[in-house]
Parts: C-alpha cells; structure tokens; sequence
C-alpha cells in the first residue's frame, strides 16, 4: 500500500508541486479580498460548486459498480458540493438582508 502511494507521488510529483502552489496563490488572493466584493464572490463560488456537483455525478455514473472508494469520494464531492452551495446561498441571503430597508 505504502509502496503504490510513494509510486504515485513520484509519478505525479509535477502535478502535485502544482496543486500546492495553486492552494498557496488561491489563500493569499482569497485573503486580501475587500468585504465589499464578498457577495459577488460567493455567488460566484455557489455556481463553482454547482458544477463540482455535476462533474461528481457524472464520475460516479462512469465509475465501476464494484469501485466503492470511487463512489465513496463521488459521494462525498457531492454532499459537500451541496452543503458548499446551501451555505453560499444562506450567507448571501443574510447579506444581502443587511442591505434592505428594515419594516417598522
């Protein structure tokens, strides 16, 4: 097991300097984002995890019946893909609420 693992890492150790670099640029970016262009972005991120959604549904339809750590990651994509969604959506709401004119 261990020795696939460091196998994998060699093989793909470009695309992983990548992803780590990509995470690296993405928290400095996402760091020093005004608050004024938060709601923006969220709603740009909702319609981002929307489309995670679909690309799990649609791996997991292409997926081997018998590949059950396949259809385990593709199911957790999706339910975080969806609570990430219903998050985004609920924070925007209440935003956008601090903005309306209040009812006496």
């Amino acid at each position: 097991m261990i020795h696939t693992l460091i196998d994998f890492v060699n093989d793909h150790l470009q695309m992983i300097y990548i992803l780590l670099l990509a995470v690296f640029i993405g928290l400095e970016v996402i760091k020093n984002i005004p608050a004024v262009l938060h709601t923006p972005l969220m709603s740009g991120a909702n319609a981002l995890s929307g489309v995670v959604i679909v690309g799990a549904i649609l791996v997991m339809l292409h997926a081997d019946p018998n590949n059950y750590l396949a259809l385990g990651l593709g199911f957790i994509a999706v339910v975080l893909g969806i609570v990430n969604v219903v998050g985004g959506f609920a924070v925007t709401h209440r935003m956008l609420q601090m903005f309306s004119k209040k009812k006496i």
